[in-house]
């Protein structure tokens, strides 16, 4: 019979002790190796992720220490956890005789940029661009305007949303920099829901947007139209937006699919109110527009406004609008800044619209 030669050479094989230290030795390695990945990884991450890697329970997970996420009726989530706003600033900015004729001056004065979304040149540099369609939404949505809105509960429960009301994501770096114009006089509680429903929408949808309200001072005819146009103009003396959309105080998307930004034509966003038993309105018209579902929308019910019935000539001015779009619009405009306020939620902006020509 012949034996084989020990594996381990020599004349014996190693004792039990040295096997043990060599195990341990090799285990303490691959634990340095270990911490000291984990730490430049964690170097280069938002530490405040932390809590989700090691599973510590949050608001939004719910937990011992935690409220769980309430859905609310506009599919919006219950207080996320976020670092506390910048302190407010003054909510006034007036720019007394602010005359903004065709030839005054239309650069950013002293009061601009004041709701520009905070963001260091290193952040932007190492966020990546937002997902086309964002996967926060949550489509259909209830809508109801039987609960009474507290604004300044409002704004606690959107801690992300800025001075003026601006709001750009934090994960990521949106494309679209939209200002979104509400042209109003005395629609204060229309205002309310508005704002109620559409900033969680509007955060969903990961946009870099703000809010601004033009509101008509006096009692003169309410001129919707040079409202827009005032409104177009005074953000752009806030930030650089690229897209704008024009919404009535009294309109509520009920599916955050319909997504408040510009697409590659003008895009009619509610095109199927209940107020018209959600059928399509203005068919044939060469514009993009979401379908009837996605583009269902609720409107406040209320009675018209004194000094805002139907313009009897409104047909026949949209009839000839080629005719008059390059002498009247923008380069023909004129009115008076009176106060600007900038509010928790939203920038509002009262001018004097002069008499109508």
């Amino acid at each position: 019979m012949r034996f084989r030669e020990p594996l381990l050479g020599g004349s014996a094989a190693m004792p039990g002790a040295s096997l043990q230290r060599a195990c341990r030795l090799l285990v303490a390695v691959c634990a340095l190796h270990l911490g000291v990945t984990l730490v430049y990884y964690l170097a280069g991450r938002d530490l405040s992720r932390l809590p989700y890697l090691v599973g510590v329970p949050t608001p939004l997970q719910g937990g011992s220490n935690g409220a769980p996420a309430i859905r609310q009726p506009s599919g919006e989530l219950g207080p996320r956890v976020a670092a506390p706003p910048p302190p407010s600033l003054d909510a006034s900015e007036p720019r007394p005789g602010g005359d903004s004729s065709p030839d005054a001056d239309s650069r950013p004065g002293p009061a601009s940029n004041l709701t520009s979304a905070p963001v260091s040149p290193s952040t932007a540099l190492s966020l990546p661009a937002c997902p086309e369609e964002s996967p926060l939404l949550v489509g259909p949505m209830l809508i109801e305007f039987n609960v009474p809105v507290d604004l300044t509960l409002l704004a606690k429960q959107n801690p992300e949303v800025k001075v003026g009301g601006r709001h750009a994501p934090k994960d990521c770096i949106s494309p679209h920099k939209v200002a979104i114009i509400i042209p109003f006089r005395n629609r204060q509680e229309h205002l309310k829901y508005w704002l109620y429903y559409l900033h969680p929408i509007l955060q969903r949808q990961q946009l870099d947007y703000g809010i601004y309200v033009i509101n008509q001072a006096g009692d003169s005819m309410f001129n919707r139209a040079k409202l827009l146009n005032i409104g177009f103009r005074e953000a752009l003396k806030d930030y650089d937006y690229t897209c704008f959309v024009f919404s009535d105080v009294d309109l509520i998307p009920m599916d955050d699919r319909n997504t408040y930004r510009c697409f590659s034509q003008p895009r009619h966003i509610s095109v199927a109110m209940d107020k018209f038993g959600f059928r399509l309105v203005f068919k044939g018209m060469s514009i993009s527009r979401p379908n009837a579902v996605v583009g269902k929308c609720r409107m406040i019910r209320h009675s018209r406004d004194k000094k805002n019935e139907p313009n009897p000539q409104r047909f026949d001015r949209i009839a000839h609008t080629k005719e008059t779009m390059l002498s009247d619009g923008l380069n023909s405009l004129t009115y008076k800044v009176l106060d600007i306020e900038r509010n928790p939620l939203y920038t509002k902006i009262t001018v004097d619209v002069g008499t109508p020509s």
